[in-house]
């Protein structure tokens, strides 16, 4: 996840001691896990990298099982666990599953599409104390029903929305952008600061499930350069106009090397400072910071790599599985650097990219390290000679 807020927060108000000489990643004690607790979801999206349905999926952890891998991942010092699905509400067991969660001390979000946030269950969800709760919009009125494939969906979204904030819980909008739904992101922003939203969530198009299957659809780059100035100016704006909001991004961290040039246009004095605290940051966390275990109990280097598995929790412990590099991807994912091809190994920029995601290169080339086909950067802007791509 890419912090937009925060480094141009650090733009205006740069702090007092410098970035570190030579800024390294920060791997921490235990990754955040993404955690799928249930397939089963009432919207059909066309980008749903779990490819869910409205039906039951044979199979998943009950809540005895989950309760055995929590102990794990508490032991393995995992600091956060967003609950997601699926429909994460449809589980019968989730507010006995965040609760406990919460009691044991992890930060616990929840991502859900909000159709089910209702009256009958607010308050169940205001009083587990969810840290976060990250709800999924689209696009305005019929574009996000498109996209979800179920008419009024939209507005059952939105009013999950006002309920969480009628609670005081922090609440997100998630918006995953294509060229199909692009134009909506102005009103969306405009949408998310008249709502009161506390965080706004771009994630970029990513080869997972129905998401592989239409990625015809992914933002061309111009499309996706333009959304990034956007989000960019706005927080901007919303920083020196005193209103500030968590604008994030995720699935593409060429967005760090595009913030950097963004900078030193506006903030040449700050471009080296930058650098150093994006190097820091480190890019991609896939298979270090960052895991998932889908609703079967298999283990993932994150949630878009469905189709890979590393073990599951039911044969081994996620500790155990997390730290097995005898896997030639968790080998190249934990590696530094990464054993990236073409641009990517070429970029100058690579120790903040960190070669991106790379679900998108294995699913067009088959090849965990071939270069992402799916990096918006030109070729002047990674260091590279101008070349056909």
């Amino acid at each position: 996840m890419f912090r937009i807020t925060q480094y141009i927060a650090e733009l205006l108000n740069p702090p007092v001691e410098p970035p570190p000489a030579a800024p390294r990643r920060r791997v921490m004690p235990g990754p955040v896990v993404i955690w799928n607790l249930i397939r089963r979801c009432n919207l059909a999206c066309k980008h749903c990298y779990t490819t869910s349905a409205d039906i039951d999926f044979p199979g998943e952890l009950d809540t005895d099982a989950v309760f055995a891998v929590m102990d794990d991942l508490k032991a393995f010092r995992v600091p956060v666990l967003i609950l997601s699905g699926g429909e994460p509400l449809l589980r019968p067991d989730i507010f006995a599953i965040a609760q406990r969660a919460k009691a044991m001390g992890f930060y616990v979000g929840l991502s859900s599409n909000g159709t089910l946030i209702t009256e009958q269950n607010i308050a169940a969800i205001a009083a587990t104390g969810f840290d976060y709760v990250g709800v999924s919009i689209d696009g305005m009125g019929k574009t996000h029903d498109d996209f979800r494939q179920s008419p009024g969906s939209f507005e059952r979204s939105l009013h999950g929305v006002r309920l969480c904030r009628e609670r005081d819980i922090k609440v997100g909008l998630r918006f995953t952008l294509t060229r199909d739904n692009h134009a909506d992101l102005p009103a969306l922003l405009d949408l998310m600061e008249r709502e009161g939203v506390d965080k706004f969530y771009l994630s970029h198009l990513n080869y997972g499930g129905r998401g592989h299957r239409n990625r015809k659809d992914d933002a061309v780059f111009a499309t996706t350069r333009a959304a990034m100035d956007l989000l960019f100016d706005t927080c901007l704006a919303r920083l020196r106009a005193g209103r500030p909001a968590e604008f994030v991004t995720g699935n593409n961290d060429a967005d760090g090397v595009y913030l950097l040039h963004w900078a030193s246009k506006r903030f040449p004095d700050q471009a080296g400072r930058l650098r150093a605290r994006l190097a820091q940051w480190g890019g991609n966390a896939s298979g270090v910071n960052i895991a998932n275990i889908d609703n079967l109990g298999n283990v993932h280097p994150d949630t878009f790599w469905w189709h890979y598995r590393l073990g599951n929790v039911r044969e081994r412990p996620f500790s155990e599985i997390w730290r097995d590099v005898s896997d030639p991807l968790m080998a190249g994912l934990k590696a530094s650097p990464r054993p990236v091809q073409g641009r990517c190994a070429e970029c100058a920029h690579l120790d903040l990219c960190n070669g991106n995601t790379r679900v998108r290169a294995h699913q067009t080339t088959g090849d965990f390290w071939a270069e992402d086909p799916g990096c918006y950067l030109a070729d002047d802007e990674i260091g590279l000679q101008a070349r056909d791509r």
